[in-house]
């Protein structure tokens, strides 16, 4: 039984929401505002994450920061009824999983939470030792990127992203592949969502000139490693 954190103000919205994900076998805590959340992810262990935008005490924006912060492998959705382009922009670099707008139906979230989870079970990381890429050290077991003894911290996504890009290095990787493979679909969101991480990713590998992930307009992309 997967555990999920629900955090809704609307009562009647967060009530329905709760009864429905239980029909569908999912253990559901239910807070009512951002501080209460926060309690409740720090204190008990959670599969997803389901996260109103507009909250009291703490919005979910803020909220979502500081569950990445306690812990970045646990993907989180959010739910709003604002259809600002900024938003969802700063939910993407939040490292949001999906950006479910109101109203929808009950089916629409199962059915999103569903694929998200099946998508973590699916790709597993499968190196078991530390992996040299240029002058880093990829340890994809304990999530993170090393450069001179200092370690750079991965979100699981990151994580399995790396992996994918390291195991078809110096090769074209189309667009769409890519999305399927790591994001289940290639819908627009998932296609800006993993724009964020690919800028996030090239951050990372800054320090080495010889790593380059490089785009190929309308089609997709390569991680060339000399």
């Amino acid at each position: 039984m997967k555990h999920i954190l629900l955090v809704e103000d609307d009562f009647d919205f967060g009530s329905i929401l709760k009864q429905y994900l239980e029909l569908h076998q999912y253990q559901v805590i239910w807070a009512k505002d951002g501080k209460e959340a926060l309690k409740n992810f720090s204190e008990k262990q959670f599969d997803i994450c389901v996260l109103d935008v507009m909250l009291p005490k703490l919005d979910g924006f803020t909220l979502a920061e500081k569950i990445v912060e306690i812990n970045p492998e646990v993907p989180f959705v959010f739910l709003t009824a604002k259809k600002m382009k900024q938003d969802k922009i700063r939910g993407l670099k939040l490292g949001a999983d999906d950006y479910i707008e109101k109203p929808f139906e009950a089916d629409i979230l199962v059915l999103r939470l569903q694929n998200i989870l099946k998508r973590s079970q699916r790709v597993k990381i499968t190196n078991d030792r530390i992996v040299p890429i240029g002058v880093y050290k990829f340890d994809a077991i304990n999530h993170c990127l090393i450069y001179n003894g200092q370690r750079q911290k991965l979100t699981e996504k990151e994580t399995i992203l790396i992996q994918y890009l390291y195991d078809h290095k110096n090769t074209l990787i189309k667009r769409e592949e890519l999305l399927k493979d790591i994001w289940g679909n290639d819908d627009f969101f998932s296609g800006r969502s993993m724009d964020v991480f690919i800028s996030r990713l090239r951050k990372y590998f800054k320090r080495d000139n010889t790593i380059k992930i490089e785009s190929v307009r309308g089609v997709g992309l390569t991680f060339s490693l000399e």
